[in-house]
Order: C-alpha cells, then structure tokens, then sequence
C-alpha cells in the first residue's frame, strides 16, 4: 500500500486544489461581475435560449479589461468587460459576441467544466507515475520528461473541448437563424484583441489554430444544412 502512497497524495491534492480554484475563481466572480444589459446582445442571447429550448438565459460581465469569455463551474456564463467594450467601439458585432455565448453555452451543456476535474486529476496521476519511472532511468530530467508529457496530455484534452464547443456553438447559431459566419469572422480578430504573437508548438496548445477551427466550423456547417436539405 505504502508504494501507492505517492500516487494517491498526487491525486488528492490535485482533487483539493481543483475545488479550492474553482471556489477562488466563484468568488471572484460573485465580486466583479454584474448582468449583461445592453438591448441589441439582450435580444440576441433570448433567440439563443429559444433555440436552446430555455426560457430565460442571463449573460453576466466580468469586470476584467482582458478579452475573453468564460463558463463557470456553476454553469453561469460570462463575457469580460474587455471584450464588451470592443463591442461598444464597433470592433465586434453583436452576432461575434453572440457566437462567443453560444461557444460557452456549449462548453456547459457537454460538461466540460466537470470533465475538467478528471482531467486535472488524472494528469497529475500520470505525471507521478511518469517521474516515478523515468527518474530511475534518467534522474536529472525524468520528472521534465514527465511534466511535458501530463502537459501534452491536458494541452490535446483541451483541444478536443474547443472543437466540441465550436461545434455545439455553431448547431445553436443555425438553430437561433444567426449562423456561423460571425464565429469564423471573429477569429480573425482574436489574435490581435489578445496580444498574440506566435504560437507554441501544436502538442503544446489549448486551443485548436485558428485555420483548423474555421475548417472543422466549415465542414459541419455545411454537412448539417445539407442534411437539412435532404430531409426537405
């Protein structure tokens, strides 16, 4: 039992950790943030909930000058004040804004926020596992080899979430009569809102490129209305 211990210490504390983020990051946002009010978004988040089959669907700001958006652990959906004042300046539509709600709408209707957990936990996992092995053999950098292994893991796990979120985000879209061409045009703006420069390596990256998001939103996009077509 006691060769286990290393294990099931590393799985504790990455349980712990976890909730004690999400309890931080809730707090947060208890503190800064207040509900999205402006009429045109307003009108745009009901035909999402109509098309999502809620009755009401209340957006909230978060009081950060950063551009973003975010699903909370609760479920509660949130776009920072950075990004709705570059609506206000005329840099992004309200149907881009749209697109970025729909987006995380689909990141809690899939459970990614509770998968996150797993996540979390299980790369941990592995990476005690990992260095455990490898520093037997390579001592000085079995545990580097390990960290970028669990981070490679989590980089393509998060991924695949943003893949599934665009996809979810652009069937609600359709659904709402909004479309999916304000989501690929706002990528294009990303980059620049946010500072980006150049990118880190593929293996290492949370989010998908940008050119392999407008594709996958391309493809489906045109295989879902063409198979609304058909049925027609």
């Amino acid at each position: 039992m006691l060769k286990f211990a290393p294990l099931i210490f590393a799985i504790a504390y990455a349980f712990a950790m976890y909730h004690f983020s999400v309890w931080r990051t809730r707090q947060m946002l208890d503190r800064q943030s207040h509900p999205l009010r402006d009429p045109e978004l307003l009108a745009l988040t009901a035909r999402l909930a109509e098309a999502q089959g809620i009755a009401t669907l209340t957006v909230h700001v978060f009081d950060v000058p950063q551009v973003n958006g975010l699903a909370a652990s609760d479920g509660r959906i949130f776009l920072t004040e950075g990004f709705v004042q570059k609506y206000r300046d005329g840099a992004v539509s309200a149907e881009e804004m749209a697109s970025v709600i729909a987006h995380e709408l689909g990141h809690v209707a899939l459970g990614h926020t509770r998968r996150r957990m797993v996540d979390v936990t299980g790369a941990n996992a592995l990476f005690v596992v990992l260095a455990t092995l490898l520093s037997r053999f390579v001592p000085l950098i079995g545990a580097l080899v390990a960290n970028a292994l669990a981070t490679a893991l989590m980089a393509r796990l998060s991924r695949k979430a943003e893949f599934e979120a665009d996809a979810y985000a652009s069937a609600l879209l359709i659904k709402a009569g909004i479309g999916t061409a304000p989501q690929t045009s706002l990528f294009a703006k990303l980059a620049a809102f946010t500072g980006q420069q150049a990118e880190p390596p593929a293996w290492l990256r949370s989010h998908p490129s940008t050119a392999d998001r407008v594709a996958a939103i391309a493809a489906n996009a045109a295989r879902w209305q063409g198979a609304k077509g058909g049925d027609g």
